[in-house]
């Protein structure tokens, strides 16, 4: 059975078909009215999920942000004092060695002084004690060449 009793070819459906068709659209209709708010619901739900948790990393990332600008003060801060005490040890050390220098020509100037002092009292002693001798001894090889007895004469020190 035809709707219009003109044959137009296909834009002439069997009433059948347009029931069927009817009947299945509205099935369709009411499925989607019902279920597309709970879709529209879920999506919006996840929207605000994912925009909360958006606003959460965008929050922990500024505290990471200042956290780790703080520990580069931090950091800073502490290699500022690291050069600090390198620069007072360097220089608590140059002083240590100019005193262990001063202290080292001092006591260089001091054994030197006492060598040479003990060496000249010691050359005087010895030359005191070999003036005696080299009269004896001159006296003996005096003797030895000559074959006779010469008695050492007493020799006035030099001034």
């Amino acid at each position: 059975m035809d709707l219009l009793p003109v044959d137009i070819g296909p834009l002439n459906p069997p009433v059948q078909e347009l029931v069927v068709a009817a009947v299945l659209f509205a099935l369709v209709f009411l499925f989607f009215v019902r279920l597309l708010p709970r879709v529209q619901r879920v999506l919006d739900e996840r929207e605000d999920a994912t925009k909360g948790a958006e606003g959460r990393a965008e929050a922990v990332r500024e505290a990471a942000e200042s956290k780790r600008a703080e520990a580069a003060a931090v950091l800073a801060e502490a290699r500022h004092d690291a050069a600090r005490i390198r620069q007072h040890a360097f220089e608590e050390g140059t002083a240590l060695i100019a005193a262990a220098r001063t202290d080292g020509q001092r006591e260089h100037t001091t054994l030197l002084t006492e060598g040479r002092a003990r060496l000249d009292s010691d050359r005087a002693e010895a030359e005191t004690e070999l003036r005696g001798y080299a009269a004896e001894l001159a006296s003996a090889l005096a003797s030895r060449i000559v074959g006779e007895r010469i008695e050492a004469g007493v020799e006035q020190p030099r001034p």
